[in-house]
């Protein structure tokens, strides 16, 4: 069975992430890559196996090395995914900051006011 990656199995790796950081600046040997990491070269070409089945970078053969380049459009999925949680927390953190200062520009006798009415209400309901 063919295992199917995506770009959000790409990024759960705190290592393919920093894989992504290097080769996000420059195209870089493998060799390189492998020197940054405290993990077998084997640990490394999987890392970068994935990163290249998710199609976030391309490994090319130039003579005797094995060049990385940065494929980077598939992490706008992850950017609109993100976002869509980033509008809706945006959305509601204004409401709050409207309510918020709703309340602080009524006056206290009205607050006061407000509370007995309630108080009131909830009193009639009981009985």
């Amino acid at each position: 069975m063919e295992t199917r990656r995506d770009v959000f199995q790409a990024i759960a790796d705190p290592t393919r992430r920093a894989i992504i950081g290097m080769i996000a600046k420059q195209t870089i040997n493998v060799n390189s890559i492998a020197e940054q990491f405290d993990i077998s070269r084997q640990a490394v070409s999987l890392h970068l196996k994935i990163l290249a089945e998710c199609d976030l970078l391309n490994i090319r053969q130039l003579g005797r090395e094995r060049l990385c380049e940065a494929k980077l459009e598939k992490l706008n999925e992850v950017h609109e995914w993100v976002d869509q949680y980033h509008k809706l927390w945006k959305e509601r953190l204004s409401a709050l900051k409207s309510f918020v200062e709703q309340e602080e520009l009524q006056p206290k006798s009205t607050k006061k006011t407000n509370k007995k009415n309630a108080n009131n209400t909830n009193k009639s309901k009981r009985k």
